[in-house]
């Protein structure tokens, strides 16, 4: 586990990034999962969108200028192991949060800077990884150890 820092990493723009660029194509349909976050109750229930294809976890939240506080997205993989991900075209600024198997957080990047190829990772193992609004984790006191239950 990567442990989350007592102190925030800086700030981000909020809203989407003005050199967003327009959506070549519409989003794909995928499957909608509910994300509760037991180790902090005060958090609202996420309706996440469910990447469970290469094709739409290449994609992600590319092109998107909107997010409601209450919505993000879940990429479902195969296996455990380190994941590593860019913000290609995301115009929103994230957290993404890692996921063990067993629905344990194994670290959070917080305030993931927009529109930008540098990978990103913790070097933790994760079977799923979750993207929420940057500063959701801290409003709602996320963090990694904590534990969250996927349904859907």
């Amino acid at each position: 586990m990567t442990p989350t820092p007592e102190k925030p990493p800086p700030p981000v723009p909020p809203g989407p990034d003005p050199r967003c660029p327009d959506d070549p194509e519409k989003p794909p349909q995928v499957p909608i999962s509910k994300i509760r976050f037991v180790g902090a109750p005060k958090a609202p229930i996420v309706h996440a969108e469910t990447m469970l294809t290469e094709e739409h976890r290449s994609r992600g939240l590319m092109y998107r200028r909107e997010m409601a506080e209450d919505r993000g997205m879940i990429f479902v993989f195969d296996d455990s192991q380190v994941r590593s991900f860019w913000m290609h075209n995301t115009c929103l600024p994230l957290d993404m949060l890692f996921v063990a198997e067993d629905g344990y957080i194994t670290g959070i990047l917080e305030n993931v800077p927009t529109m930008n190829d540098d990978s990103r990772s913790i070097p933790c193992k994760a079977r799923f990884v979750v993207e929420v609004n940057a500063g959701f984790c801290r409003k709602f006191g996320i963090k990694a150890g904590q534990m969250l239950k996927i349904e859907g």
